[in-house]
């Protein structure tokens, strides 16, 4: 499989398009979701099997991966001085003489920083200097029980401070009692909240059980204007797995076509190592095309990944492995 052309840059293929609005639910579409687990697997099963990048196609591969990182700490004890040598990493995420030794020319940042809501004008500071918009994790994250009202105030509190982009997390009670309507009435709530902000919509595809579940949750939460769906928290027992992300990816597949909205897809959680990433990469390819590469539909929701990458990258220029403290995070 041959590289993305410009591969960590804009190119002509990044097309502007309208955000996803608000439709009406459709219930109907919402119990035609299916989802065929033996399919599903044998569909993953072939994926390394039939794709496989090496050399200077691996090395454009991770390129891209790195501008589609959410470069994420949701630590109990975060600083202010780790989320700032976060940004610092964010903004120059592989070491510069890996990038001259590979004759790479054109500006590398992450796709975001994500954050909690006391940390958001810490990272806002920090990037000022940049265009990295900052994520924060919002409405009761990582469990999502808090009031409701509490929860609109924090969407409004993170906006007010400067987040451009919001990642909630939806009632898993109304995914496994079947109450659509209560979720898609809430998921249309955090939307008007989030005004001009991008918001991402947390599945947590562990806790919601089933396949079929993914399906319907992430069909009312792109009814209900999500701007992308995403798999988890990163905090549950299990989190973004290739069968959950073939899932989703089908359903934006589906939207796509009945409504001509684009919608991003972010897993988080799990995503680790560079051969994650380029499974990940290569099934958003086959599954809903070129255009879902660019950092504005595709995210990954990561902390570890980016070292990981790095060494790969050091890998391919020197022709051998580094430590991982080679690697710092600022």
């Amino acid at each position: 499989m041959s590289p993305p052309k410009n591969s960590a840059a804009p190119t002509e293929q990044r097309q502007p398009f309208a955000r996803n609005e608000i439709m009406p639910l459709d219930l109907a579409l919402v119990a035609a979701q299916r989802a065929n687990l033996s399919a599903i697997e044998r569909r993953i099963a072939s994926l390394p099997g039939r794709r496989s990048v090496k050399k200077e196609a691996q090395a454009a591969w991770l390129l891209k991966a790195v501008s589609c990182i959410d470069l994420t700490t949701l630590n109990g004890d975060d600083t202010p001085e780790r989320v700032r040598r976060l940004c610092a990493k964010a903004a120059q995420p592989v070491r510069q003489d890996l990038l001259n030794a590979m004759g790479f020319t054109l500006p590398l940042t992450t796709g975001a920083v994500c954050v909690y809501h006391r940390y958001v004008s810490t990272a806002v500071d920090a990037l000022a200097h940049t265009l990295i918009p900052v994520a924060a994790v919002s409405t009761g994250f990582p469990a999502g029980l808090s009031p409701h009202e509490l929860k609109l105030q924090e969407i409004a509190a993170s906006v007010a401070a400067g987040a451009r982009e919001i990642d909630i997390v939806i009632t898993r009670e109304h995914v496994l009692t079947g109450n659509w309507t209560a979720l898609y009435q809430e998921m249309c709530e955090y939307r008007q909240a989030c005004g001009e902000a991008h918001v991402k919509a947390i599945l947590a595809t562990g806790d919601i059980r089933t396949l079929r579940n993914v399906a319907k949750a992430s069909m009312v939460c792109m009814m209900a204007g999500a701007d992308f769906i995403k798999t988890s928290t990163g905090k549950e027992g299990v989190n973004a797995t290739l069968p959950v992300s073939l899932v989703m990816l089908r359903a934006i597949r589906t939207f796509h076509e009945l409504t001509g909205k684009h919608v991003g897809y972010k897993p988080a959680g799990g995503v680790s190592t560079a051969k994650d990433a380029l499974n990940y990469l290569i099934l958003v390819n086959e599954e809903l095309g070129r255009r879902w590469l660019e950092p504005d539909l595709f995210r990954f929701g990561a902390s570890s990944l980016l070292a990981d990458i790095e060494r790969q990258l050091e890998h391919f220029v020197t022709g051998r492995y580094s430590a991982t403290n080679r690697h710092p995070m600022g």
